[in-house]
């Protein structure tokens, strides 16, 4: 069937494609974030739990070297930080492909369903641009 699709629909289908492709990474990497996101979240929490003149180690590649209990604090507070705000980035770009996948699913089936003049507005290409 894919074949006998007109040039316009086929290149529709194959930005469909790609779409669905990038939601998928996209939704692979948030994953990734919220996961490292409530880890470290539940190490703030045990590290707040923690005596600060408890001796401390970090790990470094294959090493573990002796930290302060403020340095390790400070640092996954920041790291917490950042990580809130990548998964935040990640859920809006997760939901301006899924905007734009569904724009751009209506107009192939507008043109599959017989194109112009099939009532509703035109569809502009580019959808929800953002900044």
């Amino acid at each position: 069937m894919q074949g006998n699709l007109p040039p316009e629909a086929q290149e529709k289908l194959e930005e469909l494609q790609d779409l669905q492709e990038t939601a998928q990474q996209v939704a692979a990497q948030k994953e990734q974030a919220e996961t490292t996101l409530n880890e470290s979240k539940t190490a703030l929490e045990a590290l707040e739990d923690i005596d600060e003149d408890t001796e401390m180690y970090r790990e470094v590649g294959e090493l573990l070297v002796s930290t302060e209990y403020d340095e390790a604090y400070d640092d996954l507070e920041e790291k917490v930080d950042s990580l809130e705000v990548r998964v935040n980035q990640l859920s809006k770009q997760e939901e301006r492909v899924r905007d734009q996948f569904e724009s751009l699913q209506e107009e192939l089936q507008q043109m599959l369903q017989g194109g112009a003049g099939g009532g509703g507005p035109p569809m502009g290409p580019g959808g929800a641009g953002g900044a």
